[in-house]
């Protein structure tokens, strides 16, 4: 592609400005200032060879550098949790650690008849020692690892939809997060049941039992899993919250744990912006470490909306303007 005059990949012409310089054997040379090239580069060039230079009053243009090649992938906001779900020896400590705290906790809440996980709205209330124990865990994230999944979003520059996500289900590749497959058949070893209440669709129970069961973890029966859709009588859902599904268990069972990654894999999240959800961890943290369980996600999960107000429909790059404005700076 050519360039115009005034372009500073050329390098000389006359009347361009610059301090003109006397050479042995050509006189009175101007030199253009350029931004690119230093001016002692075409002085050099015109000492040494002669025959390759053109003269002062003939345009000579200098090749610019190389262009910089942009990446095939841009910038993925996912790239470096992804990264340190799959690569960090601190991910997995986080969760080898969590899931080893909560297996020293099963006996204690196992003789305590009055233990319960489950708030006094969601079936805590009705809790009984008469009940059959149980562990109410969340799956994705928390007992099955989906970051080869979000591994192929950051590939491929794309983000979560429907179809791709049922193709990842259907799959059933699904690890185990660490430390979960021990902590379940401990608890299974101890008469506890394993309730698996996921936001997977009610229809994806087939292909997520068998996944769970490939990995080691223990399944009663189908019933243990509670999509999302499952009909709870006489409870209205909202939305993809969970709370009919835990009182729904909660009348067959005594909830000594409930284990997950996001707030709603343990309460109704009436208000997801940043200052509610920080009213509830301020709320419920005495529950932490004893009753609850929280897994670490950097991928997603309702802190990414809480950051743009829940505006799904805004535009990347607005929703990334959000989340910026959202950030503590260092002033």
């Amino acid at each position: 592609m050519s360039k115009p005059d005034s372009d500073p990949g050329f390098a000389f012409g006359g009347g361009q400005g610059g301090e003109p310089v006397n050479l042995p054997g050509l006189g009175i040379v101007p030199v253009v200032p350029m931004s690119r090239f230093p001016a002692l580069t075409l002085l050099t060039c015109a000492v040494l060879s002669l025959a390759a230079c053109s003269s002062p009053d003939r345009l000579t243009r200098v090749s610019p550098p190389p262009a910089v090649v942009a990446p095939l992938n841009g910038a993925n906001d996912n790239l470096n949790a992804v990264l340190w779900v799959q690569r960090s020896q601190e991910y997995r400590a986080s969760a080898l650690q969590t899931w080893l705290l909560a297996g020293q906790q099963l006996d204690r809440a196992l003789a305590d008849p009055t233990w319960t996980a489950l708030l006094p709205e969601e079936g805590g209330n009705h809790q009984s020692g008469k009940l059959k124990p149980a562990v109410v865990v969340d799956v994705d994230e928390t007992v099955l690892d989906n970051s080869p999944y979000q591994a192929r979003l950051v590939r491929d520059g794309s983000s979560y939809n429907d179809a791709t996500w049922q193709a990842w289900v259907d799959e059933q590749k699904a690890e185990a997060v660490p430390g979960a497959v021990h902590f379940a058949q401990l608890a299974a070893s101890k008469g506890v049941t394993m309730i698996y209440i996921s936001n997977r669709t009610a229809a994806m129970k087939d292909a997520t039992l068998a996944n769970l069961r490939k990995v080691g973890f223990p399944v009663a029966d189908d019933s243990v899993y509670l999509g999302l859709g499952t009909v709870v009588p006489g409870c209205r859902q909202v939305e993809s919250e969970k709370g009919c599904r835990r009182e729904l268990v909660a009348q067959h069972y005594r909830v000594l744990m409930q284990v997950g990654d996001q707030f709603t894999d343990f309460l109704q999240v009436e208000d997801n912006t940043l200052p509610a959800r920080d009213a509830l961890l301020d709320k419920y943290q005495d529950w932490l470490g004893s009753r609850w369980w929280m897994l670490p996600n950097p991928t997603y999960g309702g802190w990414e909306g809480a950051s743009f107000n829940n505006a799904w429909s805004l535009p990347a790059d607005k929703r990334n303007a959000a989340k910026r404005d959202a950030l503590k700076v260092a002033r």
